[in-house]
């Protein structure tokens, strides 16, 4: 792994067809992640029942839900040319199709921000407040531009 700083591991638990090729979802972590982090993450792509038992037991909230951030401990140690463990990512494949089509947005546009939105999570960003929320939808609009995909934030009509 010398000179490698981000590896991605896609474990695909719920074979879907609007999944993007894994060469894509790497892209939308790697802009999230700026180059500027290091590190290993791993993107576990459920079905909603995996997704319905994690959102309860690490969140307290009931049902399943298009993505979870886990960000890994900032203490745990990598040896020598290993890179540290970044977190992971969990994508609940329905939940983001489902989503995608009552919003009139394309599977792949969704896909996107979900995949993004998460990744910006495992590096400290968030939601909770306005100006959280407006920082990180600001970051959100910036990187999607990038690749093409309209604003997530927009009103549709």
């Amino acid at each position: 792994m010398t000179g490698e700083r981000l590896s991605i591991v896609i474990q695909d638990a719920c074979p879907s067809e609007s999944r993007p090729p894994a060469d894509r979802l790497r892209a939308w972590v790697g802009s999230a992640l700026n180059g500027d982090v290091r590190g290993e993450l791993t993107l576990r792509i459920v079905a909603e029942a995996e997704s319905a038992e994690l959102n309860s037991r690490y969140r307290g909230a009931q049902g399943p839900t298009n993505v979870l951030a886990f960000p890994a401990q900032s203490d745990l140690p990598s040896a020598g040319d290993e890179l540290p463990p970044l977190g992971d990512l969990v994508v609940c494949a329905p939940v983001v199709a489902r989503e995608a089509a009552s919003q009139g947005k394309t599977t792949e546009a969704h896909w996107a921000h979900i995949v993004i939105h998460g990744a910006l999570h495992l590096i400290g960003y968030d939601h909770d407040s306005d100006p959280q929320a407006e920082r990180m939808e600001d970051r959100e609009r910036a990187l999607l531009d990038g690749f093409g995909v309209p604003d997530p934030w927009r009103e549709r009509p």
